[in-house]
């Protein structure tokens, strides 16, 4: 679907939700597609996370699957990077390679009241 003329694609309302999420929390994909109105767009969200340039300011570290595990089937290092980077902003990890979603999720307190048109 073409977006209107000055009107954020997909991909950039994507990283814009995904840069209000704090070091040291994480979110899941779902989370992130159900902020921009359509939970079943979680697919989509890693799509556009997947094609962040190289140096981008959006902590992409800190979306993680529905199991609070990494997605990434390591290509190329990218799941160890994840993990290194979550760890080194205090998330911890089970021996599963989980983390506690209760615990370290984000629930975005502010970005729905200020994207709430209503």
């Amino acid at each position: 679907m073409p977006t209107k003329k000055n009107e954020p694609t997909f991909p950039q309302r994507v990283y814009a939700v995904v840069r209000t999420v704090p070091e040291g929390a994480v979110t899941t994909y779902g989370d992130v597609a159900a902020v921009l109105g359509n939970p079943r767009l979680a697919r989509q969200v890693g799509f556009a996370l997947a094609r962040l340039p190289d140096g981008s300011d959006v902590p992409w570290q800190r979306v993680i699957n529905a199991g609070g595990g990494i997605s990434f089937k390591d290509e190329f290092g990218r799941a160890e990077e994840q993990r290194q980077r979550l760890i080194a902003e205090g998330i911890e990890f089970r021996d599963s390679g989980t983390c506690d979603l209760e615990r370290w999720r984000w629930d975005y307190p502010d970005w729905r009241l200020e994207s709430d048109p209503g």
